[in-house]
């Protein structure tokens, strides 16, 4: 079982496009994975439409990726949620840290949706 990252960069915009399940297997790689992907003033897009599972451990690395962001004033955008994973991540408030997209398309934009709003 693992979670593949495939990333693309274009300009001061990184997508980081996930598949498969992010759990307490998989989370500790896919963080080591994420945190270099986050620049100062930038903007980290994570497409989570592959993903059909996340975790409480997955949940840290999302909000471990975050704290980075905030660090060095970057902007982290989810995209693509799948109902089961929005779910989860709405259950544990975890929605209202992150501005949500509904693809990549509405990442890109200067403000997309926060959900916690």
């Amino acid at each position: 079982m693992s979670v593949l990252l495939r990333a693309r960069t274009v300009g001061s915009t990184v997508t980081a496009t996930l598949a498969g399940e992010i759990n307490s297997t998989t989370s500790g790689g896919l963080q080591a994975q994420l945190l270099p992907l986050v620049a100062e003033d930038s903007t980290l897009l994570v497409d989570l439409r592959a993903v059909d599972y996340i975790s409480s451990a997955g949940l840290r690395t999302l909000l471990i990726v975050h704290r980075q962001a905030q660090r060095l004033r970057a902007r982290i955008v989810l995209v693509g949620l799948t109902e089961e994973v929005r779910f989860v991540m709405s259950a544990t408030g975890f929605l209202d840290f992150f501005q949500i997209g509904d693809d990549l398309e509405d990442g890109l934009e200067e403000e997309p949706e926060r959900v916690g709003r």
